[in-house]
C-alpha cells in the first residue's frame, strides 16, 4: 500500500510570501478554506470549520509540529472524516509537510502527507490516500491562485 502523497508546484513569488500563505492561520484558511480559531503554535492545537460550500459541517483539527521558518511547515491531522463529517485527533493521525525551497521563478513549494499504512486496519486506507491525492491537488491550485494573484 502507498504511504504518502507527494504534490509539488512552482509559485511565483517569494518564500517569505509562500511562508506567510501556510502558517499565518488567518491565509491558511483563506485558501484552505477552513476557518481556524487559533494561530499556528509548535505542539499546539489549532482547529475550525471547513468554509467550502457543502462541507461548513465538516471541522478540522492540527497539531503543529514543526515550524522552520522559510523551510518546512509540518501539523498532524485525522485523514478520516467521523460519521458526522469532522475530522478528530485521536489515534488516526497523518503528517501533512509543507516544504519550500527557493528556485529561480520564485518557490517551489512540495507538499506531503504520509503514514497511510499506520492508519488502522479497518479504515479505508486506500480510499483517504486518494480521497487526499484528489484534495491536495485542488489545495495546490488554491494556494497558487492565493499567492500569485
Amino acid at each position: 500500500m502507498e504511504d504518502k502523497i507527494v504534490k509539488t508546484i512552482d509559485l511565483k513569488t517569494s518564500v517569505d510570501r509562500v511562508w506567510r500563505a501556510i502558517t499565518d492561520h488567518n491565509e491558511f484558511g483563506e485558501w484552505f478554506r477552513v476557518a481556524l480559531e487559533k494561530p499556528f503554535v509548535i505542539g499546539g492545537k489549532t482547529e475550525g470549520n471547513i468554509t467550502h460550500p457543502g462541507y461548513e459541517h465538516m471541522r478540522l483539527e492540527a497539531i503543529v509540529k514543526t515550524m522552520d521558518r522559510n523551510t518546512l511547515f509540518a501539523f498532524t491531522w485525522c485523514p478520516v472524516p467521523d460519521e458526522s463529517g469532522n475530522a478528530p485527533l485521536g489515534g488516526m493521525e497523518t503528517l501533512v509537510e509543507f516544504k519550500l525551497e527557493k528556485i529561480e521563478s520564485g518557490t517551489r513549494l512540495t507538499i506531503i502527507e504520509s503514514g497511510f499504512a499506520a492508519l488502522p486496519e479497518n479504515v479505508d486506507r486506500a480510499g483517504a490516500l486518494h480521497r487526499n491525492a484528489e484534495g491536495w491537488e485542488i489545495q495546490t491550485q488554491n494556494i497558487a491562485a492565493h499567492v500569485e494573484s
